[in-house]
């Protein structure tokens, strides 16, 4: 709305998802081909209709009933209408670019990377991780650089943080206990190392190029935690003026757009798993969004990267009321003309602390007291069924005689795996859930691709898939693919212009030894899997 008070713009972005879900459900139910059913099974995404439908269907509806308010009853002014009616048209609109991206884009690239594969010798859209997720950053990016975001959609675009947030929120009732256990362990170890060794690398450094304090303060805590977000809870306790967050939020997106675009492709070259690049990526790239985004880039079709990324970027969001407490005394006793005092730090962590990693903690909580799982199903490490013998779980008896021999080579020089694998071969199917730790750990020991889809054939008919789960899941991937092209639309040259000469130069330094540090500590340390 924002001037445009009866403007049409949401009733026909709305129609458009409606019309587009209708064409396709009328295509599916009474098995017309038609070009968009050609074009899907062209692109390989016919499975993916039931989903399309669904959500244009629910989501056209919703901004058409908007549109025709808006047109009826002109907007006022109210919380209401600034939070809920003026965001319609653009958050439908980033619904649409979500469809072209995950449904159309990402499909042609692979077709196009595999086609270009014996040329080149690489898949290109493997390597450089061009799916829907980065490819709607990529979009949003180029879309606010070139044609610019017109007045109706700019209330639809700030819409983008809140639905990371909420993708952030549903993920964790994605969690098991042992799994917040084991990863929680290993990033309390890394985040406290990194935290506090970048703080005090960007504060040195400041010193040394003899940076005005409080910049020196914001740029610490957002290189050291999350970001943004951790300059600007950091702004008021080091007294930061506009200009001094305007070159930290220049370097810190500028130093986070580097990291979402470079992780991807150097994990995938050197072969690194799900749980080593979640753990580096949670570490080494700064805003809570570009590390989602990295680990959807580099694994976007199951969420394993993801919840490892994840714990590690949460865990490290955890100790920015530490930050905030260590700069005010640092800020305090390097400037005694100051009252510090006067700043009430207490207020400043509860108004600045994001709310939603208490929403992923809660969600959490729920998952772990069986809120979202059948009656029977054990909550230890994954959702698993009670383990009971049933012919549905077994083996193939070609897949056991292959981990038998596998077992006979010597190549599992581990007990526990080795044991894990006897016992798996004796009964045909995982009977214990410490059992399935070392059977997918069994990986480790082999580069037999058919041998390690054994294990995890082993590993999955004892999963159980709970309906929520799986709606909640679905829901999470249309949240992260609906906030990261919001965030590709905030992604300005002129805003990276902002970083400034030794801002720039001392994020520059410290954004690269996080990243280097980091990974080699997680290629050197961390040789598990999730």
């Amino acid at each position: 709305m924002n001037g445009e008070k009866k403007s049409p713009a949401a009733l026909i972005v709305g129609i458009v998802l409606l019309v587009y879900a209708l064409i396709l459900k009328r295509h599916e139910a009474a098995a017309i081909p038609g070009f968009l059913m050609e074009l899907m099974n062209y692109l390989k995404a016919g499975k993916t209709v039931d989903t399309q439908v669904g959500v244009g269907i629910w989501a056209g509806t919703i901004i058409s009933l908007f549109g025709i308010w808006n047109l009826i009853q002109p907007a006022m002014k109210s919380k209401f209408d600034m939070v809920v009616r003026a965001p319609m048209a653009g958050a439908g609109m980033m619904i649409i670019l979500a469809y072209l991206c995950r449904f159309y884009f990402e499909p042609i690239f692979k077709l196009w990377g595999k086609a270009a594969e014996s040329a080149l010798g690489f898949n290109f859209a493997t390597i450089f991780g061009l799916n829907y997720i980065l490819l709607g950053v990529l979009l949003g990016l180029v879309w606010v650089n070139t044609i610019g975001v017109p007045k109706w959609m700019q209330s639809g675009v700030k819409t983008a943080r809140l639905a990371m947030k909420m993708g952030v929120i549903s993920l964790g009732a994605m969690y098991s206990i042992t799994e917040l256990r084991y990863l929680g362990a290993m990033s309390f170890t890394m985040i406290t190392i990194f935290v506090m060794g970048t703080a005090i690398l960007v504060l040195w450094l400041s010193q040394m190029m003899k940076i005005a304090r409080p910049l020196a303060g914001v740029l610490s805590a957002g290189m050291a935690v999350c970001g943004v977000s951790a300059a600007v809870a950091a702004a008021p306790v080091v007294k930061a003026r506009g200009i001094d967050m305007a070159y930290s939020i220049g370097m810190l997106l500028l130093v986070g757009v580097v990291g979402l675009f470079t992780f991807p492709p150097i994990a995938k070259i050197v072969g690194m798993n799900e749980l080593q690049f979640g753990a580096w990526a949670g570490t080494g790239i700064l805003n809570s969004a570009q590390v989602a985004a990295a680990a959807l880039i580099f694994d976007p079709h199951t969420i394993e990267t993801l919840k490892v990324a994840e714990i590690f970027n949460i865990t490290r969001i955890l100790f920015l009321p530490f930050i905030v407490i260590i700069l005010a005394i640092w800020f305090a006793k390097g400037e005694e003309e100051e009252e510090v005092g006067k700043v009430n730090l207490g207020r400043i962590i509860i108004d600045k602390f994001p709310i939603f990693v208490l929403g992923f903690l809660i969600m959490f909580a729920l998952s772990s007291t069986g809120v979202f799982t059948p009656k029977g199903h054990v909550l230890y490490g994954k959702h698993f069924y009670n383990f009971k013998a049933d012919e549905k779980r077994e083996l193939r008896t070609r897949d056991l005689k292959k981990v038998q021999a596998f077992i006979e080579s010597g190549a599992v020089t581990e007990p526990k795996v080795k044991a894990s694998l006897e016992k798996l071969v004796a009964d045909r199917q995982i009977t214990s859930t410490e059992q399935t730790d070392f059977v997918l750990k069994a990986q480790d020991f082999t580069k037999d691709k058919d041998l390690k889809k054994v294990f995890k054939e082993a590993d999955k008919k004892v999963q159980a898939k709970p309906k929520t789960l799986e709606v909640m899941r679905e829901y999470m991937m249309w949240f992260f693919a609906f906030g990261l092209i919001g965030l590709g639309m905030q992604i300005t040259w002129q805003t990276i212009r902002q970083a400034g000469g030794k801002a720039a130069t001392i994020g520059i330094i410290a954004g690269i030894s996080k990243a280097v540090l980091s990974f080699f500590v997680v290629w050197l340390f961390i040789k598990g899997t999730i």
